[in-house]
């Protein structure tokens, strides 16, 4: 076993480190997130990029309906019942009557779901986004246009209607011999402003002699600031702190006044708080974030692969002439069994995130070597941060 001690220098090049791996092409993937620790102080960020007003928010809207004039792509009346009842009682609503006893064949209808977000402070007749996907076995909505459709809120009540023509990203066209090529999802579109807003939803926004600020990511230090800096540009003890999360500040009552009044805090710069020392694993992809502020404890580190490798060949059995007997085929196995080379490599005391990253670079280690050694450094107590696994 080879043993090799890592002792650099804390500040040393992080970007010459970086570049380094990306000329290697080494399987880790490192996304390194540059905090104060790494370069230098944290960059100001506007209130408004920090924090959210109470109460002002979009809500979803939903609903059901039936997109017409595809090229015969739609649903399969026998795969998808629902079609042909909700096209029989989409005629009936337009006074055309369908006899019982003729089945209607909707391959050039499909039936979808239509959501979309109703922002806030949207009014009467503005208009909205809306997204369309395919619930039957419609093949293709390319082409298609959405009949008038109501667009529901978590409450029940009609909030937009929506209608027009689909714009469809994907692609998929077949053959007779049933081969098919789809490019991207052929099954779902959007509508750009295919939604006409029916019903005002109310905000808090002029509710009250205040405004309360959600932050999106709670700090208490990323408060503090905020309140200070509040209170420093439109008075003193205008701003409170409630939370970690929460800043309540007095707000004037006249809704003009008010607006004029946000439009200046939401534009104040703040320097948010150093988010706690975290190593974030992505254990699908293999991507691995590791935040500045983690530290390592004195450690050695060892770690090796076993590689078992299983070669199948088919040997054919040839029978001597005039014998009688039959060619067989008979498997042959090879097993080998290699170990690779480990290296050893030690953590010296206050190791930060440069002399991390380089030393599992160093040693080419895979996204699944890669978490089981943060994993260990974990269960040892060498790991000064949380360790999340998503």
């Amino acid at each position: 076993m080879k043993y090799a001690r890592v002792n650099w220098n804390p500040a040393g090049d992080l970007l010459r480190m970086v570049f380094s791996c990306l000329q290697r092409s080494l399987p880790v993937m490192l996304a390194v997130a540059l905090l104060p620790g790494v370069c230098g102080s944290a960059q100001a960020a506007r209130i408004k990029d920090l924090a959210e007003i109470a109460g002002v928010r979009s809500n979803q809207l939903l609903g059901y309906g039936l997109v017409v004039g595809l090229d015969g792509s739609g649903d399969k009346d026998n795969a998808a019942p629902y079609t042909m009842q909700s096209l029989r009682s989409m005629l009936t609503q337009l006074g055309i009557v369908v006899p019982p006893g003729v089945k209607l064949k909707p391959k050039n209808v499909a039936a979808v779901s239509i959501h979309a977000e109703l922002p806030p402070f949207a009014k009467n007749g503005q208009r909205i986004d809306v997204t369309i996907s395919s619930i039957g076995d419609a093949k293709n909505l390319r082409g298609g246009s959405l009949l008038m459709t109501p667009l529901r809120g978590a409450d029940g009540q009609v909030y937009a209607v929506a209608q027009g023509n689909l714009v469809v990203g994907g692609l998929s066209a077949g053959g007779v011999d049933g081969s098919r090529v789809t490019v991207n999802i052929p099954t779902a579109g959007r509508i750009p402003n295919g939604a006409t807003v029916e019903r005002t939803v109310e905000t808090l926004f002029n509710a009250g002699d205040h405004l309360t600020l959600n932050l999106k990511t709670g700090d208490f230090t990323t408060v503090k600031r905020m309140v200070d800096s509040i209170n420093a540009a439109v008075g003193p003890g205008m701003a409170k702190a409630i939370d970690a999360s929460s800043i309540r500040v007095n707000a004037p009552v006249d809704a003009s006044q008010r607006v004029g009044f946000y439009a200046l805090i939401e534009n104040l710069e703040v320097k948010p708080g150093i988010a706690p020392a975290r190593v974030i694993v992505n254990s699908r992809t293999g991507t691995v974030v590791i935040s500045s502020e983690v530290r390592v404890s004195p450690a050695a580190v060892s770690h090796g692969n076993l590689v078992v490798t299983i070669s199948e060949q088919a040997a054919v059995s040839q029978p001597a002439p005039l014998s009688g007997g039959t060619t067989e085929i008979v498997p042959q196995s090879q097993v080998k069994l290699s170990e690779q080379d480990s290296r050893m490599f030690l953590f010296n005391p206050g190791t930060t995130l440069d002399e991390v990253v380089r030393a599992v670079n160093q040693v080419g280690a895979a996204p699944s070597d890669l978490v089981a050694i943060l994993e260990a450094l974990k269960q040892a107590g060498a790991l000064q941060a949380e360790l999340v696994i998503i």
